[in-house]
């Protein structure tokens, strides 16, 4: 890491390095060679009006001799020229081969009694030149002086301490580089460390940072994100605790199971029902082998929706029941309940109704008839007539009584074996009609087929008929007022929902989660005065759910009741065979 970071930052310094020296080094030199051409004719100048100076008052030397010697004191080209732009005399080239110079701006300007100066490339050489010509007697003294000499040293010296200073800030961008580069890693080395420790869920950790600068925030934040995430997860623990403690608390056995049917949790009450110890990120399959069971945990993981189902194998001689839910995740978490003792105690329960109702039938029977005998022999006039007629109206209401008791008893218990086939439900309502016409019409009640439907259910007709009149005679008990019964069919989802409706007192909202238990009365003194035992909605239910439907009421006070349940839809093809 130290590396990568050391030849990353050096070539950034060195970048901006050549990038700055490049850009002062082109900015410099034009800097430095300006006052460096004025320097050089400014003293071209001087020497060029020592020069004129000399033309005139000097007769020793020959003027070819004075242009010489001043020409090289001068340490420049010298030239005499007369008026007319000839060259007379000059320190380097043969008079004879130089051209006219009549036209150059120095000599004109030179003419004019000033001291004239040009600058530009010579026609023999083709460099550049500096030309500076002075006045004298006569004509006109030039100098000539070559700029490229001049640049050629100063880039000669320029060159080598630019290179010299780029080295040295080299040298040190790559000490700096390597010292910003261990640093920078040691601080990036202990922020990997200090996630690393996260990702390995070592919520404790801290990375301590004094430093303000970049580095700092992040570490800090990353600290502050730790101290949160290590009070969510000593918060998540106690919480995980908590449901441990509170799912091991309870008597049914809870196991979670993943998408792949491997055992995540059970709790310690599943364990004591398999008489082992559960493996965790086993397969199911080793702990629990009922087919029920399997089929509940499958079929809600794949559906993603709660099942229940009734496994008998699990424990040899016991019977439970499986309640599966999907997980969040994939899987499913499933709830065992023991039925053993329940099944046993209701099954006592229902045998116990079942004998004691059938010993009260005889009893009943006789009472009732004795009773009956004596009102036969017994004047109109006579006070004992009103006592034997209480005693038979008792009579016959504990008859009813003992008979819906043992009805319900055999439908819950499923002794009662129902004849299920295909029925129209035109059949169901016309046979439900027929029963109860000329009962209602003799109370001044109207009974009406409303949504006939044509489609056929798998129902036995009798039990059918049953749940029928059980519902139209609470419809007519206590909905006399109304005046009016509907009957309906419709089919919803598969299924055919049948219905009664009256337009009654209603029923408050509170009493209809409670209307089909046993001996349950809305109205326990009208029930009483109307010869209901409490046990027909009961048996309703227990007939109807014994055909895989369901049953429910629907009412508001001053509106009237509705009772509805559904039966299965029978297949097409059984439908028309029958």
């Amino acid at each position: 890491m130290r590396n990568r970071i050391f030849l990353k930052l050096l070539g950034a310094f060195v970048l901006v390095i050549a990038a700055t020296a490049l850009a002062i080094g082109f900015f410099s030199r034009q800097a430095l060679q300006i006052p460096l051409r004025q320097e050089i004719e400014r003293n071209l100048k001087q020497k060029a009006l020592m020069f004129a100076n000399r033309v005139n008052t000097d007769r020793q030397y020959s003027l070819q001799d004075v242009v010489s010697q001043e020409g090289q004191a001068a340490g420049a080209q010298a030239t005499m020229i007369d008026v007319t732009g000839r060259v007379l005399a000059d320190s380097e080239v043969a008079t004879q081969t130089m051209e006219n110079l009549a036209g150059s701006p120095e000599f004109i300007q030179a003419l004019k009694g000033e001291v004239g100066t040009d600058v530009r490339p010579s026609r023999a050489l083709g460099i550049p030149y500096l030309y500076v010509a002075a006045p004298v007697t006569g004509g006109v003294v030039r100098l000539a002086y070559p700029l490229s000499d001049v640049g050629n040293a100063r880039s000669s010296g320029w060159w080598t301490a630019f290179l010299l200073g780029c080295g040295i800030a080299v040298l040190l961008a790559a000490i700096l580089a390597g010292v910003a580069a261990k640093s920078t890693a040691a601080r990036l080395r202990r922020i990997v460390r200090f996630s690393r420790q996260m990702a390995s869920w070592e919520v404790e950790a801290r990375i301590v940072e004094s430093s303000e600068d970049e580095f700092g925030q992040v570490e800090t934040s990353l600290d502050e994100t730790a101290h949160q995430l290590h009070t969510s997860f000593i918060a998540l623990q106690e919480k995980q605790h908590q449901l441990e403690t509170l799912l091991n608390s309870m008597q049914e056995g809870v196991i979670a199971i993943g998408p792949d049917e491997l055992v995540q949790w059970a709790n310690h009450s599943m364990e004591r029902l398999v008489f082992l110890r559960i493996r965790l990120n086993a397969p199911i399959v080793e702990t629990v082998r009922d087919p029920d069971f399997l089929r509940a945990v499958r079929e809600s993981s794949e559906t993603r929706r709660a099942v229940t189902a009734r496994a008998t194998s699990i424990v040899p001689g016991h019977a439970f029941d499986v309640t599966a839910a999907p997980l969040p995740g994939g899987g499913a978490v499933v709830v065992l309940r023991d039925l053993t003792e329940t099944e046993r105690v209701e099954k006592t329960r229902r045998d116990f109704i079942a004998n004691v109702s059938h010993e009260l039938r005889t009893p009943l029977t006789s009472i009732q008839g004795y009773a009956e005998t004596l009102l036969d022999s017994v004047g109109d006039g006579n006070h004992s007539r009103d006592f034997l007629e209480i005693i038979r109206k008792n009579a016959a209401r504990m008859s009813r009584l003992t008979e819906d008791l043992l009805t319900l008893a055999r439908v819950e218990s499923g002794e009662q074996r129902f004849d299920i086939r295909p029925v129209a439900t035109t059949e169901l309502f016309e046979e439900a009609l027929q029963n109860f016409r000329e009962v209602a019409g003799a109370q001044g009640i109207e009974i009406q087929v409303d949504d006939k439907s044509s489609a056929h259910v798998n129902a036995d007709s009798e039990a059918i008929q049953q749940v029928f009149s059980n519902l139209i005679e609470n419809a007519m008990k206590y909905a006399a007022s109304g005046k009016i019964i509907i009957l309906g069919a419709r089919a919803i989802e598969g299924r055919i929902e049948f219905y009664v409706r009256d337009f009654g007192p209603g029923i408050s909202s509170e009493h209809l989660p409670r209307l089909f238990e046993r001996f349950y009365r809305v109205d326990r003194a009208r029930s009483r005065e109307s010869g209901g035992t409490g046990l027909g909605l009961a048996i309703a239910k227990h007939i109807v759910l014994a055909h895989g439907g369901a049953i429910r009421a629907e009412s508001e006070l001053n509106h009237g009741s509705t009772f509805l349940f559904t039966l299965p839809l029978a297949p097409v093809a059984a439908a028309s065979s029958r």
